[in-house]
């Protein structure tokens, strides 16, 4: 199996489902991990589990995000991966919707992802090499009813991701985007008796974004679809 050509990894809005999973995956891979979280009590004992650094830090804004890099460039070393996991949500009719909590989604699904983009790009472009990765969901390809803030956050992100990709990528710097078209199972949702393999698994999906870490640059993915095999396209 080919060798993860990078040394250390951020994830960035992690919590206990998917981001757990791919720090577990890539500390296995002896990458030493950096998670960044609003709450990072919660990630106390996963970080104790793998060695790994944790801040505290608003995605959204500009200042945070900085001293976020600066803190776990000093801890690890110069940062390789990024993984982008932020997310938020409001749901509801368009005519409802609270002004405020819309510019919330938006400020962490679209806004926060540039910042970290931007300060990922600006260390890794000197050394001509990392790999940024963006989560999605199926609201990046998919605008649902009652769902505008996520769509419009998820397809900004998505947009920035094809963006980047194509203006980083020639410079080195591997930019993919993964959308997670499915609900992720976990111990506070699981997957129902009658349902099996109906929900995406966290620990399947890690194994997915190690694969394109391991890319060769002469056949990079930008964009990977996940989903559970009975889910409709």
């Amino acid at each position: 199996m080919t060798k993860i050509p990078y040394s250390t990894a951020l994830i960035i809005g992690a919590g206990p489902g998917l981001s757990a999973a791919v720090g577990r995956a890539l500390a296995a891979e002896k990458i030493k991990v950096g998670f960044a979280s609003r709450d990072v009590q919660k990630l106390s004992v996963l970080a104790d589990e793998i060695g790994a650094e944790t801040f505290a830090a608003d995605a959204s804004d500009p200042e945070s995000v900085l001293a976020l890099f600066d803190y776990m460039e000093d801890k690890l070393g110069a940062i390789d991966i990024v993984v982008y996991n932020a997310a938020a949500r409001v749901a509801g009719p368009i005519q409802d919707l609270d002004p405020h909590a819309v510019q919330r989604v938006i400020a962490t699904s679209t806004f926060g992802a540039f910042l970290v983009v931007q300060q990922a790009a600006k260390r890794m472009l000197p050394r001509k090499s990392g790999a940024i990765l963006l989560t999605g969901a199926s609201a990046s390809v998919k605008g649902f009813a009652r769902s505008s803030p996520m769509a419009m956050g998820s397809f900004g992100r998505r947009g920035l991701a094809q963006s980047a990709a194509r203006e980083l990528s020639p410079q080195g710097i591997h930019v993919a985007h993964f959308v997670i078209d499915g609900s992720i199972k976990s111990a506070t949702r699981p997957e129902p008796i009658d349902k099996p393999d109906s929900m995406l698994d966290p620990d399947a999906i890690a194994q997915t974004y190690l694969s394109v870490l391991r890319q060769p640059r002469n056949a990079w993915t930008w964009e990977v679809e996940l989903r559970p095999w009975v889910e409709n396209f």
